[in-house]
């Protein structure tokens, strides 16, 4: 059997374990995107790699915000910034993720508002892993609060219920962490097990529960099912995962991911453990104030490449394709692509991006409110060749970039900036 272990409402449960005192009251996690990161002032910033090679996010440590309700407000006194999770106490209020923390304390004035602590989640989730691992022979994670493992020829069918109910119990009293555990025959089945196991519980569904477990469920809380596929189930009155699996034949005329969807939600397609995953891409991204301003735009261009140059560099990675978004007010975006084999330096990088800016800046006339700069493709991993063209001068101009790096990493990120970000 496979299992999917979730670490219940992990930003607010690892808040607790610094101070108990929050247990069993109502608490969200607020988060404001770092736009400090456009700061002209120097900052002793770093990038964390915690757990690296997992579905756990890269991000840039200089500080930890103020973990108070003046931490999210603006200098003019505005409360910004949305949740990025809650507690159940909380919940109970109607409160939930992405809602905005000024419309959250409408609902409950009482809630009390933390502000997000990446280095404690990634210590948290680098110990659950390792503490999983040293259970469990076949371990991977999936993100940085959910993890899935294969008990098969561990751990006999009939000894399951015991086995990962004193799971979840030796997890609590070890790392303090409350999880809910969903076990059944392939992992997608035993992820959407776990949603019905929380809080801290555990579900297994075996076959001769399966039908009456799975059929009653909405399709839109079967992962995979997004909001485009949801509405194109419902335009022929498909709402449950029951109705799903008996238009077998309308599912299947979809293509193949509607297909490989069918036979996830029968329980028919399963897919192995993986116990460690390959970065494939990186990338960095901020949203913030609407912002005209096309010079202010360019310079910010040039420190988000700083920052995600020194991640490449720290990964010791090659990316050979490059993606820059911009968003616009009012809910329109544009994007440019391009691919190029070549050594990576930073100067070549910076450039490349202000050329995707220009191409990808199409909305000239409206403001922008995020940039977003993604890089895939590594040579690791694909079939690409470097270019050999201007391969000496490149040479020389990478051994530079190392040099920066190794000052970067001594002293920060801030530490040598380009002439253009000031």
């Amino acid at each position: 059997m496979k299992i999917h272990i979730d670490i219940d409402c992990f930003f607010a449960s690892a808040a607790r374990i610094v101070s108990p005192e929050l247990e069993h009251k109502p608490i969200a996690i607020g988060g404001r995107s770092d736009t400090k990161i456009f700061s002209k002032e120097a900052k002793n910033q770093t990038v964390n790699f915690e757990n690296s090679g997992s579905f756990v996010p890269t991000f840039y440590k200089a500080y930890e915000p103020k973990d108070d309700i003046d931490g999210f407000k603006d200098e003019n006194g505005k409360i910004r910034g949305i949740l990025t999770t809650s507690s159940y106490e909380a919940r109970a209020f109607g409160i939930k993720t992405a809602m905005s923390i000024r419309e959250a304390l409408l609902l409950c004035p009482e809630l009390i508002i933390k502000a997000p602590n990446m280095s404690l989640y990634q210590e948290l989730s680098h110990k659950l892993h390792e503490f999983l691992c040293s259970k469990i022979p076949l371990v991977e994670q999936a993100s940085i609060d959910e993890f899935y493992a294969d008990l098969s020829g561990w751990v006999e069918d009939k000894d399951i219920p015991m086995f990962i109910d004193t799971l979840r119990h030796e997890i609590k009293n070890t790392l303090q962490l409350p999880v809910s555990i969903g076990a059944a025959k392939t992992r997608y089945i035993a992820k959407l097990a776990t949603t019905y196991a929380k809080p801290f519980g555990c579900k297994i569904i075996e076959e001769h529960n399966f039908d009456t477990f799975v059929n009653p469920i909405e399709v839109g809380n079967f992962a995979g099912i997004g909001k485009s596929m949801k509405n194109k189930l419902a335009s022929v009155h498909i709402q449950t995962l029951g109705d799903l699996r008996a238009r077998r034949g309308t599912v299947e005329s979809w293509g193949p991911y509607a297909k490989e969807l069918y036979k996830r939600v029968s329980g028919l397609s399963d897919a192995p453990i993986i116990t460690t995953h390959k970065r494939k891409s990186i990338g960095i991204s901020r949203t913030f104030d609407p912002l005209y301003d096309r010079n202010e735009l360019q310079r910010r261009v040039h420190v988000l490449a700083r920052h995600l140059s020194y991640a490449i560099l720290k990964l010791d990675v090659i990316p050979t394709v490059f993606h820059l978004s911009v968003s616009y007010e009012m809910n329109q975006n544009s994007h440019k692509n391009i691919s190029l084999a070549e050594i990576f330096t930073e100067k070549k990088f910076d450039t490349l991006c202000q050329n995707l800016l220009n191409f990808a800046d199409t909305q000239k006339r409206l403001r922008v409110i995020r940039l977003s700069i993604n890089c895939s493709s590594f040579t690791r991993d694909s079939k690409k060749e470097l270019s050999l063209i201007g391969f000496a001068e490149e040479q020389k101009m990478y051994t530079l970039t190392k040099s920066v790096q190794k000052l970067r990493q001594r002293y920060g990120i801030d530490t040598l900036k380009f002439a253009s970000e000031m």
